[in-house]
C-alpha cells in the first residue's frame, strides 16, 4: 500500500459526505485511543485570555501622535499607506493623535511606522 500525500488525503476527505467523515473520526478516535475534541476543550477553557493574549502580539495599530514639521511628507505617506483620498488623509494628519493603521500585521506595522518616521511624525505602536 503506497503512502497518501497529505493532498492525496485531503482530497478523499472532501469526498466524503459529513456522515461518512463523522464515522471516520470516531474510528480514527477509537484506533489510536485520541479524543479529536479535546483540543477544543482546553482552548474553550483557558482559551478566551490566550486567545486575546496571541490577537494582542499578532494585531497593531498605527497610532499617529504628531506630523511633525514636515505634515506634507506624512500626508503623503498616510495615503501611501492606506486607500485614502488626499483630503481624508490629511483629516488623519490633522486629527492626530489618530491611528493610521488598525489590525496591521507585525512587519506591516513596522514597515508603516518605519515609513512615517522617515517622513519626520512620531508614531507608536498599540
Amino acid at each position: 500500500m503506497a503512502k497518501l500525500t497529505t493532498e492525496e488525503l485531503l482530497e478523499q476527505f472532501a469526498g466524503l459526505t459529513l456522515i461518512e467523515l463523522s464515522e471516520f473520526v470516531k474510528a480514527f478516535e477509537e484506533k489510536f485511543e485520541v479524543t479529536a475534541a479535546a483540543p477544543v476543550a482546553v482552548a474553550g477553557a483557558g482559551g478566551a485570555g490566550a486567545a486575546e493574549e496571541v490577537e494582542e502580539k499578532d494585531s497593531f495599530d498605527v497610532i499617529l501622535e504628531a506630523a511633525g514639521d514636515k505634515k506634507i511628507q506624512v500626508i503623503k505617506t498616510v495615503r501611501e499607506l492606506t486607500s485614502l483620498g488626499l483630503g481624508e488623509a490629511k483629516a488623519v494628519v490633522d486629527g492626530a493623535p489618530k491611528a493610521v493603521l488598525e489590525g496591521a500585521n507585525k512587519e506591516a506595522a513596522e514597515k508603516a511606522k518605519a515609513a512615517l518616521e522617515e517622513a519626520g511624525a512620531t508614531v507608536t505602536l498599540k
